[in-house]
């Protein structure tokens, strides 16, 4: 399809004065810059593997799984880390608690099996957010390196060993303390449902037969 003439923008070229179209202005800041980084003794370059980054603290790399003060996985197999992960990189299982063994007595569920893709994630975050009891976070460890894709999918003895790894390693402390359940724990009945979700009479949008069109 042509452009319409109308549509097209003509830019005119900027005129140039005698010394710019000689190039030296240019040359010089050039070399000005150039110098200025030849006296600079403070180079930014870091000799990596050999010289390790000091990253800051807030830094999201390898995920580990936390324990309890029983040294039991914190991790209470709730799904919520799992559904709000946008990479959909985390599987769990969930199994029922022992009801027989007293050292359980206070759990219900925990996770039978827990894996998470590390070469799918995308370290946003959003499963340490979500998670009620604490039980997932994200530690300073960058060098994720592995020779197989299967090697790089962390099970729960891989996130509980950099559990043990981490955390007295003063760069990942345990963060967060939101208590035995944490927040999702606390509503002993679901809270009633705001006005945003109420439907009024006359829309026609929540009549229709099928999403999306409106008769």
């Amino acid at each position: 399809m042509p452009i319409d003439p109308k549509d097209i923008e003509w830019v005119e070229e900027p005129s140039m004065n005698f010394w710019e179209s000689t190039y030296l202005p240019a040359v010089v800041s050039g070399l000005r810059t150039t110098g200025q980084h030849v006296v600079d003794f403070n180079p930014i370059t870091e000799f990596y593997p050999e010289q390790k980054p000091n990253l800051p603290l807030h830094y999201r790399g390898v995920h580990r799984l936390n324990r309890d003060d029983k040294g039991r996985v914190k991790c209470v197999a709730c799904m919520m880390c799992a559904t709000a992960c946008p990479a959909r990189c985390i599987e769990i299982v969930a199994q029922d608690a022992p009801k027989d063994d007293p050292n359980w007595a206070d759990r219900d569920k925990f996770p039978k099996s827990f894996v998470i893709d590390e070469l799918k994630c995308i370290y946003c975050g959003m499963c340490e957010e979500a998670c009620p009891v604490d039980s997932i976070e994200l530690t300073n460890i960058f060098d994720l390196t592995g020779m197989t894709r299967q090697e790089m999918l962390f099970d729960k003895e891989k996130l509980l060993s950099v559990f043990d790894q981490t955390k007295d390693s003063g760069r990942d402390p345990i963060r967060t303390h939101k208590g035995k359940l944490g927040h999702a724990s606390d509503f002993s009945e679901l809270p009633t449902l705001g006005p945003a979700t109420e439907v009024r009479p006359d829309d026609r949008a929540a009549k229709a037969e099928s999403a999306g069109v409106i008769k």
